[in-house]
């Protein structure tokens, strides 16, 4: 099993959604600031008069575990999904997951997903 974690702009949160919604048993969107590669927003201060440069951008992460046979697929789906093809589209990690357990059915492993 695979823990995928995509770290996304906040406004390609619904798209990704719908790409991946039929293909993982479930998933959890966290979101939050960070600092990456992407430009930051610029804001208007002091009644309009000023301008400074947001210090972080938001950012959502959508968190999921999948079997290893779908891995390729769901980072292809959330990959085509958040692409904008500008700097700071995101940053997918992929990392090994020993076991899982689905707390109400206390079922372990790939039959808790």
């Amino acid at each position: 099993m695979k823990r995928i974690e995509a770290t996304i702009q906040t406004d390609k949160t619904g798209p990704v959604s719908d790409a991946i919604k039929e293909m993982v048993g479930g998933y959890t969107i966290l979101e939050g600031n960070g600092r990456g590669s992407g430009q930051r927003q610029t804001i208007r201060g002091g009644r309009g008069t000023g301008t400074f440069v947001a210090e972080y951008n938001k950012v959502a992460t959508v968190s999921t575990i999948v079997d290893d046979s779908k891995v390729d697929a769901v980072i292809k789906a959330i990959s085509d999904a958040a692409f904008s093809g500008k700097a700071g589209d995101g940053i997918i990690v992929v990392s090994t997951v020993d076991d899982v357990l689905n707390i109400a059915s206390k079922k372990r492993g790939s039959e808790a997903l």
